[in-house]
């Protein structure tokens, strides 16, 4: 048995270093593995951002007084709306929307200082060009605040320095900030990873096929097992690179941090790394052509992994359909360790549901390409 077993070891380990040679032959595969990650991540991490900034504001002051112009200050001070002017009326508004001089119109009507001074409510309109529903919804929730943080100043000054009453503390814990890079840099390197680790292996036997090489696998003593793991190998060294790289790149580039275990981040990895690459073999065993493997890995790893895995659109807002689908889908699961080991610094005692997942989904698709992988050429 043990004998048997040492064999087997051997067969793979020369199958393996067949596999690591090739790879090191062709550069194609290092590009695709170390470099187009980290490119696709930096472009995406920068491009794909939700944090709006710099809103240009326009301005229809019919007050003219010290009081408007304070109250047009406090709005555009922290330079998150930029005033780009004044108009002549609120109708002037529409024209700078249509030509797409300003996103918003702040209105300060006639008589704004005269009710201020006589404590009176003081209307004051914001015009929203609602075109960009994102954009509208982020400066209506900036514009709150700010005339909020202005109307407390406003009261503090008519009745002294008094403390009010009721004060709010709000703590945001794991993003204070609110920067979108912290919650979408996690979800594009589980994306990356998904697609290049399929595309990987999804060419390996499909190219072995199309080069007639599988007549001398089938002539040689090594099992359908041992040839699958054997050329799984070399591709899980090279992602476990590639997901190290691509880590080091958000924390170095996007300021990511790193509050959990680095033990936790590499099981999950690890595991998500073998479940892809065994998808990419899965596929690249029924295709047995590199053109329909391709765009089979990418199909099957794309798609699903961008719409379906929380990256983007939150899972709870899904319909139950997809929410069910999505059960299926890796990165799914590394998606939320990611974001649970990085940002929250969680360990396997809270994430060991989405290692469990990811091991299943492993244990599956390996199965099933040594079971369709046989050895003969029809």
């Amino acid at each position: 048995m043990k004998g048997r077993i040492g064999r087997s070891l051997v067969r793979i380990y020369a199958m393996a270093a067949k596999e690591g040679r090739h790879i090191v032959r062709d550069p194609r595969t290092l590009y695709m593995s170390l470099g187009m990650p980290v490119l696709l991540l930096f472009l995406f991490g920068y491009g794909v951002a939700f944090d709006i900034d710099r809103i240009p504001l326009a301005v229809v002051d019919q007050d003219r007084t010290e009081s408007s112009r304070a109250l047009v200050h406090a709005l555009t001070a922290s330079r998150e709306l930029v005033s780009v002017g004044e108009l002549p009326d609120p109708a002037a508004a529409l024209g700078a929307f249509r030509k797409e001089r300003a996103v918003a119109a702040l209105v300060v009507e006639k008589g704004y200082e005269r009710a201020l001074l006589a404590r009176e409510v003081v209307p004051v309109q914001l015009l929203v060009d609602g075109a960009d529903a994102l954009v509208a919804n982020q400066l209506l929730a900036k514009a709150d605040a700010l005339v909020r943080a202005e109307s407390q100043r406003l009261a503090t000054l008519e009745v002294g320095e008094r403390t009010p009453p009721v004060r709010v503390k709000v703590w945001t814990r794991y993003n204070p900030d609110g920067r979108s890079a912290f919650y979408m840099v996690p979800g594009l390197a589980a994306y990356l990873l998904a697609i290049t680790a399929v595309l990987l292996t999804a060419l390996t036997i499909a190219g072995e096929w199309e080069r007639g090489s599988m007549e001398q696998l089938f002539a040689s003593p090594i099992g359908r097992l041992e040839i699958v793991l054997g050329k799984l190998l070399p591709y899980l060294g090279l992602g476990l690179l590639e997901f190290l790289l691509v880590v080091a790149f958000g924390m170095t580039a996007f300021d990511l941090p790193m509050r959990g275990s680095g033990f936790a981040l590499a099981a999950l990895g690890l595991v998500f790394l073998l479940g892809m690459l065994g998808q990419g073999l899965l596929v690249s065993v029924i295709a047995k052509n590199q053109t329909v493997a391709t765009q089979a890995g990418t199909m099957s790893s794309l798609l699903p992994s961008l719409l379906l895995s929380g990256m983007i659109f939150p899972i709870e807002n899904m319909p139950v359909v997809l929410q069910q689908i999505s059960r299926v889908i890796p990165a799914r699961y590394l998606v939320h360790g990611l974001r649970g080991v990085l940002l929250k610094g969680n360990g396997l005692d809270v994430l060991w549901p989405d290692l469990v997942a990811l091991a299943v989904f492993a244990v599956v698709v390996i199965g099933l390409a040594t079971a369709r992988f046989q050895r003969r050429l029809a």
